[in-house]
């Protein structure tokens, strides 16, 4: 298991999910159709990431915004809350959304919930997200297992869960 030692909560395998979320990028890239991308920043002062202003809160090199692609920041896990994203889609006339990044177990699953709730078709792509490892007591959640419940549970409800090489 490789972690991202930067982050606060180290999510397993990050540069393979980041592979993964270029590919589809790069597919979207090349058919012209929408991009959009979300940054978190955290408006808590005592938040140890996703800070103004810090690494947390970059794109990775691998996904960086093009010229022309919408770019949206986001205080909140679920990527609709004022953002204007849902403005963003609907201008576009988008219906069903493809969704990649991290965190499997907050950003990704509060996002696609929530499109689901406001109409729109949605594909998680699995391998193009992940999540940490998760505490509840005793019990240590490896990451791998978080990202598959987070998957299994939106998939068939909320979502069609895929992998990168299926979508492309």
């Amino acid at each position: 298991m490789t972690t991202s030692p930067a982050a606060r909560s180290p999510l397993v395998e990050p540069e393979a999910a980041a592979t993964a979320a270029r590919t589809v990028l790069d597919r979207f890239r090349a058919s012209g159709e929408l991009v959009v991308h979300i940054f978190h920043v955290s408006t808590d002062p005592a938040a140890s990431f996703f800070r103004p202003e810090t690494s947390g809160v970059e794109f990775h090199s691998s996904v960086t915004p093009a010229d022309g692609e919408v770019v949206l920041e986001k205080h909140r896990p679920n990527s609709f809350i004022d953002t204007g994203l849902a403005s963003v889609l609907d201008d576009a006339d988008v219906t069903e959304l493809v969704i990649v990044g991290m965190m499997s177990s907050m950003c990704i699953d509060s996002t696609t919930r929530a499109a689901h709730e406001l109409g729109y078709s949605n594909t998680v792509v699995s391998d193009a997200c992940t999540a940490p490892d998760l505490q509840h007591g005793d019990t240590v959640v490896p990451g791998a297992a978080v990202h598959a419940a987070f998957m299994a549970a939106l998939d068939g409800s909320f979502a069609t869960v895929t992998d990168s090489s299926s979508l492309v």
